[in-house]
């Protein structure tokens, strides 16, 4: 069993010590001048070419395999935890990013030249001391809530993966699931599930995520590998647990619920469910339910509104839903986070901000995070064009 130290990237500088500093410029630390930092990596070694020649921490993040056989002959240091993070070696491979042009088979060589002496494919570090922990494995495929351009997978992940996978490393790493849940790439699940990924409570997350976002090619591929089409979806962000089947009718991707319903899927509804379904896809409503409904599912104008759907955002509201409730739009949850009218001005969908503002939307409400206004929102999103006509609309 691994043991993670609780330590974090530590992002301050410059270091006393140029080896440190080389090593604490070129690794992925999850911060937004990250891209900034790799090229200055790039710049201090090209100055010192043999900065950190007889660092294995050094070794490790250029990916030189000969380096590191000299130095693991010298003294077992294949586990020593050193530099500026106080990592292991393989963290540092498994997070520079300076080398675009690193070879794969560069990649490979440093791997088996620190797991043939004893280095743990499974070592990781603990995030602000906070599970699950962010491990070589979650460094080489990269991503997280930040993108790709800021947060990239290695440039060798996969052959950086695999051989991580190939050494021991759990194909059940929760954080880097989560880190490559947002984009519809599925190229992690595919090698992932090859090397053994079964976690229930992983893959049900995976599931929901994709059934909330019409992700279908990756449901596709979590039903394929034997995840259940009954599997219970939600539980997390004050998502209430529903069938992935409910799911798919109630995020309204009608489509993703025939194909569960193909993979022999229980098909029943709740009635609060069925109206709500019936709502985003069209279809009779129960209106002895309505008010069970809108209860159960306050913040239905937010969700509607961030999928596109003018139709449902308008029935929603002509039922008694109401136009200026807040909710959140990564995941359905009626947390109060924001506005119908905050999530299409961010989004730059003016047919929606005129509907909206149309049916009695409020743009001087502020959100529940950054009690900033629609128009403010635009403007921070890059959607100025939109803030006369919520500005207009003000009072």
């Amino acid at each position: 069993m691994s043991q993670y130290p609780s330590r974090e990237p530590d992002r301050v500088g410059p270091q006393a010590d140029p080896t440190d500093e080389f090593l604490r410029l070129a690794c992925l630390t999850y911060g937004a001048d990250d891209p900034v930092r790799w090229a200055n990596a790039r710049a201090l070694f090209a100055a010192q070419p043999g900065l950190g020649a007889d660092s294995v921490h050094v070794a490790a993040a250029r990916a030189d395999g000969a380096a590191l056989r000299r130095l693991l002959a010298a003294a077992p240091l294949a586990n020593e935890e050193g530099g500026p993070f106080g990592w292991p070696p393989l963290l540092y491979l498994a997070y520079a990013r300076h080398d675009p042009d690193v070879s794969a088979d560069a990649v490979r060589d440093a791997v088996a030249a620190l797991v043939d002496v004893g280095a743990d494919a499974g070592a990781g570090y603990l995030w602000h001391g906070n599970e699950p922990p962010f491990t070589a494995l979650t460094g080489a495929f990269g991503e997280g809530e930040g993108g790709p351009t800021n947060q990239p997978r290695h440039p060798q992940w996969e052959a950086l993966a695999r051989a991580l996978l190939e050494a021991g490393a759990d194909p059940n790493d929760a954080q880097t699931l989560y880190n490559r849940t947002f984009r519809p790439d599925d190229s992690h699940l595919v090698l992932l599930f090859e090397h053994g990924l079964d976690d229930p409570e992983e893959l049900g997350f995976q599931l929901g995520w994709a059934l909330w976002h019409g992700m279908d090619a990756r449901v596709e591929l979590l039903l394929s590998n034997g995840v259940s089409p009954d599997t219970q979806v939600g539980g997390r962000y004050d998502v209430p647990l529903r069938s992935a089947y409910a799911a798919a009718l109630t995020s309204g991707h009608p489509d993703l619920a025939q194909l569960l319903a193909g993979y022999g899927a229980a098909t029943e509804l709740s009635a609060e469910d069925a109206v709500v379904a019936a709502v985003l896809n069209g279809g009779d409503v129960d209106e002895g339910v309505l008010a069970a409904a809108i209860a159960a599912r306050p913040g239905l104008v937010v969700w509607a509104a961030a999928i596109g759907r003018a139709d449902a955002v308008r029935r929603a509201v002509e039922l008694g839903w109401d136009v200026d409730a807040r909710a959140r739009t990564d995941v359905p949850s009626d947390q109060e986070w924001e506005t119908a009218l905050h999530t299409a001005a961010g989004n730059g969908d003016a047919s929606m901000v005129e509907l909206l503002l149309e049916l009695g939307a409020d743009p001087s409400l502020t959100d529940g995070r950054f009690r900033s206004t629609p128009a403010q929102w635009a403007v921070h999103l890059g959607h100025p064009e939109l803030v006369e006509l919520l500005s207009g609309r003000s009072g």
